[in-house]
């Protein structure tokens, strides 16, 4: 497979994205229960396996509720006004460019006020995710949620709701390093792009544990910029792979 080749949506996620497309557009009601997994597996001409894929993402961001032995509900208050940034996300670089724009926004105060406001319990829920990453990187399997994790604690530990909902609002599509991404790519997902990922997130727990919030926006900074400048990397690619193209044709 080419690296430099754009994967296609997973089914799960077209039906996730279509299920989400409903409920923000009001056409799903907060909540409404949503049809049986059988029976969007009919609808949607996929398995329920897949369904039920589609329903574990509308879930992680925190859309839609599956309540034991009573199905799966949207939620009464989904954040709808950030709710549009997971509409139509598709695959293109660009996206991951924006959301990591946002999230420079969002993460680098977040860093900075953890660092002063968080207490012992928040601290340790941090360093969890943390080690949690590290322990499923070992094993080589998915650190997406994981690392959600990590940026999530550090969100709740400024114990200002708000830049918990946001996040939550972007949801595991917020982390590139997960198979649930649309931006998960093979040159995403390797080892040595998660290691280096690790490195800058041990940056940014050392500065909260130290209680030195310049040095922890500083290293929310780095870990996002450097995000940022991967994905331009991977732009670069596809530009001079589209000339060779051209070149030799």
């Amino acid at each position: 497979m080419d690296l430099l080749t754009e994967r296609k949506p997973k089914l799960s996620e077209r039906v996730a994205n279509a299920i989400r497309e409903q409920v923000l557009k009001g056409e799903i009601q907060p909540g409404q229960k949503l049809p049986t997994e059988s029976r969007m597996s009919e609808f949607f001409g996929v398995s329920r396996t897949v369904v039920r894929e589609a329903i574990a993402t509308l879930a992680a961001d925190g859309l839609v509720e599956p309540r034991q032995g009573a199905g799966v509900f949207v939620m009464d208050h989904p954040t709808l006004a950030f709710g549009s940034i997971s509409l139509d996300v598709g695959n293109k670089i660009s996206h991951a460019l924006n959301v990591i724009e946002v999230r420079m926004g969002l993460e680098i105060e977040s860093a900075g006020l953890a660092a002063l406001r968080r207490n012992s319990a928040q601290e340790a829920q941090i360093q969890e995710a943390f080690f949690e990453f590290d322990r499923l990187l070992e094993r080589g399997e998915a650190t997406g949620k994981s690392d959600f994790a990590f940026h999530r604690a550090i969100a709740a530990a400024t114990n200002n709701p708000y830049y918990v909902e946001v996040l939550d609002a972007l949801g595991l599509r917020a982390i590139p390093c997960d198979v649930a991404s649309p931006w998960g790519t093979e040159s995403v997902l390797s080892r040595e792009y998660q290691e280096s990922l690790q490195r800058e997130h041990l940056a940014i727990l050392k500065a909260i544990s130290e209680s030195d919030p310049e040095a922890a926006r500083a290293a929310m900074r780095a870990h996002l910029a450097a995000s940022q400048e991967r994905y331009r990397v991977r732009l670069s690619g596809q530009q001079a792979a589209w000339g060779a193209a051209k070149r030799s044709v």
